[in-house]
């Protein structure tokens, strides 16, 4: 059941998930009243992140009903709390999956809040105030302002939510791999969709040799066309994964159907790195021997 306390006293219309059909119907909730640290947003545009669908129908078995999902937000700011000194009325904003985290501990010390034992979700979550957290399908949102960041005037409110989820998930796995400013690597994403499709321009504008792993024969026209990819594997042709067996430095798994990681850690060079950035509702199959004679990464 949805919770409330009582400073949430602002109406606000959306759309949620009431079951595990995973349908959403038209909604109406209560927000809280915009606080000292916090800022209020008018939702321009929203992404829909596979999460969504995932909590919407209850796949991992967490979902608090109902859900208003909804973590991919751009919007205009139209109230700012007394202590907010960074934005102001009319600023150009995005939310992505945090609302808040402790502040104190030594990931939140370091840039690395998302690692927090305490964070809060957009979404699906209990806020400290011990309300049920409600996300960005919905007409505004009362947000933590330190987990609020500036939308550029040269980037379009609507292609850029999907960079506040799907978009910073991939960039960390080339940030972390040290892959964001060292050119020249043999790069593969599985799979073409929301985070795929993303992950091969990051890949391209970072100046790496892409190569899509993909079901889906179809998918080759736009990911060497459109996305600019260099070269595509068809996943289920045999010929084609032995031909680049061991070619590869990096890969990204983005696809969130379960499946066997077997096939793609044989396209891995030795030494080279795996980075699983999918969340199926299933294990994977990983298995042991690709990654101890190819001295891989995972």
């Amino acid at each position: 059941m949805a919770q409330t306390t009582p400073n949430h006293t602002q109406t606000v219309s959306g759309w949620a998930a009431l079951d595990s059909s995973g349908k959403v119907v038209p909604y109406t909730f209560k927000r809280r009243e915009n606080g000292v640290n916090d800022v209020t947003i008018e939702i321009m545009y929203c992404g829909i992140c596979h999460t969504d669908l995932h909590f919407a129908k209850n796949d991992w078995g967490i979902s608090m009903y109902p859900v208003v999902p909804g973590h991919e937000i751009t919007g205009i700011i139209t109230k700012v709390g007394s202590n907010v000194n960074k934005f102001k009325l009319g600023d150009r904003v995005g939310v992505g999956c945090l609302a808040a985290s402790c502040l104190e501990c030594d990931f939140c010390k370091s840039s690395h809040e998302n690692y927090c034992d305490q964070i809060q979700l957009t979404y699906n979550g209990i806020f400290w105030d011990g309300s049920i957290t409600y996300g960005g399908y919905s007409k505004f949102l009362v947000a933590d302002h330190r987990y609020v960041v500036r939308i550029p005037e040269n980037l379009p409110m609507d292609a850029t939510a999907p960079l506040l989820c799907a978009g910073i998930t991939v960039f960390s796995a080339f940030k972390d791999s040290n892959l964001v400013d060292t050119p020249g690597k043999r790069v593969g994403v599985v799979g073409l969709g929301g985070l795929g499709h993303v992950a091969v321009k990051f890949g391209k504008a970072f100046r790496h040799h892409v190569t899509v792993i993909s079901t889906s024969p179809s998918k080759e026209k736009e990911a060497r066309e459109r996305l600019g990819a260099d070269d595509f594997i068809v996943s289920t042709n045999a010929q084609e994964l032995q031909a680049a067996r061991r070619t590869l430095d990096f890969i990204v798994d983005t696809v969130s159907a379960k499946h066997s990681l077997g096939p793609t850690l044989e396209l891995l060079k030795v030494n080279g790195t795996l980075a699983v950035v999918c969340a199926p509702d299933q294990p994977m199959e990983l298995p042991a021997f690709p990654l101890i004679f190819g001295k891989l990464t995972f």
